[in-house]
């Protein structure tokens, strides 16, 4: 197949383009190189062709559409604190951005199979249980953190609630500009792909985490981010008690549900998890980072709550695992040993207290 990545020269593109070639497709990547500062990143597969452009220029897009059976959407900004204060740079690539393609595909008349790199964020918290029943809490406000504590609780016995898995039919509580953006991208391309006729499928992704993360970018990848601390000499810091949890997903595994979405017209149209289903603590988290690299696990738990940051969110997989064949084969230890691995040949900047200030400044 002739097949298009938008943002095939990032983190999770550029692993899904060297699968893609290695299983005999033909592969385009449309990427604009933000993520790279420009530069052609050194991992990229040199056999793919890289058109060096943006996902809002139409002209391009028009030009190239017709060519591709398969278009995987990745290309997207990222990170969900700075979404909320950068709000033309988000929607502009995020939502626009996915306008103009889809825009182009209608133009050209043709049917290609859409994959779209759509995201947990949308639901918010995930979904929990008590006594009195599930329920889906929406996001945390400081009232509620000062009088209940972090844990979510029940609204009608206001006692702490356990969060259990987070099916796809769960309504979606957006916490951020950049889970906005991504519910858009998500239920635009659904619907006209129903009304033009050309088979969409969303993918949704918990925590991705693997090589080619960006180790210096302060905003996205917790792991990453841990990592590059360590690395560089710093602790960890951590907000809230460190109990909250992440549901960390290989990005192997998302580049095999990505393969097995392209093949299967069981999957028109549908939206799935893809996670691991196993939470993990961010305590625990900056504890492994801090053996991996030999040294005493020192963290900062700085007990501070972030508008908007979840408690917990863990995948329920069943429906990706019964309609795509699909399950995570990749354990969380194999995954950060990995990193830790790529990490080492990496140079990097601590850019953590840079951050810090910045969303503490922009409230």
């Amino acid at each position: 197949m002739k097949v298009l990545v938008t943002g095939g020269a990032g983190f999770s593109g550029s692993h899904l383009t060297d699968r893609l070639l290695e299983i005999g497709h033909e592969v385009t990547l449309l990427d604009n190189l933000s993520v790279t500062d420009g530069k052609t990143p050194e991992y990229l597969n040199t056999r793919a062709r890289l058109i060096i452009g943006d996902i809002m220029d139409t002209g391009t897009l028009k030009r190239i559409i017709p060519e591709f059976d398969t278009i995987f959407h990745f290309a997207a900004s990222v990170g969900i604190a700075q979404s909320n204060y950068e709000i033309p740079r988000f929607v502009g690539n995020n939502c626009s951005g996915t306008a103009s393609l889809l825009q182009a595909i209608v133009d050209a008349k043709t049917q290609p199979r859409v994959i779209v790199a759509a995201s947990n964020t949308t639901y918010g918290e995930g979904m929990y249980s008590c006594s009195c029943g599930t329920f889906h809490p929406s996001t945390r406000t400081q009232e509620q953190v000062e009088k209940y504590g972090f844990q979510p609780f029940c609204p009608q016995c206001e006692t702490p609630a356990t969060p259990i898995p987070t099916p796809e039919t769960t309504e979606l509580n957006c916490n951020s500009v950049y889970a906005q953006t991504k519910k858009f991208q998500e239920e635009i391309a659904i619907f006209l792909g129903k009304l033009y006729n050309f088979p969409v499928v969303a993918l949704k992704y918990f925590n991705v985490f693997g090589t080619r993360q960006s180790l210096s970018n302060p905003y996205t990848g917790v792991s990453t981010i841990f990592m590059n601390r360590v690395k560089n000499g710093n602790i960890p810091v951590i907000y809230e008690d460190g109990m909250q949890t992440r549901d960390f997903i290989s990005v192997h595994d998302v580049v095999d549900a990505n393969i097995l979405a392209m093949s299967n017209p069981r999957a028109d149209y549908h939206i799935f998890n893809i996670g691991s289903g196993k939470p993990v603590t961010i305590k625990s988290l900056a504890e492994k980072v801090c053996v991996l690299y030999g040294k005493e696990p020192k963290i900062e738990v700085n007990n501070q709550f972030r508008k908007g940051d979840i408690r917990h969110c863990i995948a329920d997989t069943s429906k990706a695992k019964s309609c795509l064949g699909w399950k995570p084969r990749v354990s969380f230890d194999e995954g950060l040993k990995e990193i830790y691995a790529w990490a080492k040949t990496q140079e990097s900047q601590d850019n953590f207290e840079r951050a810090d200030r910045e969303l503490r400044d922009k409230g």
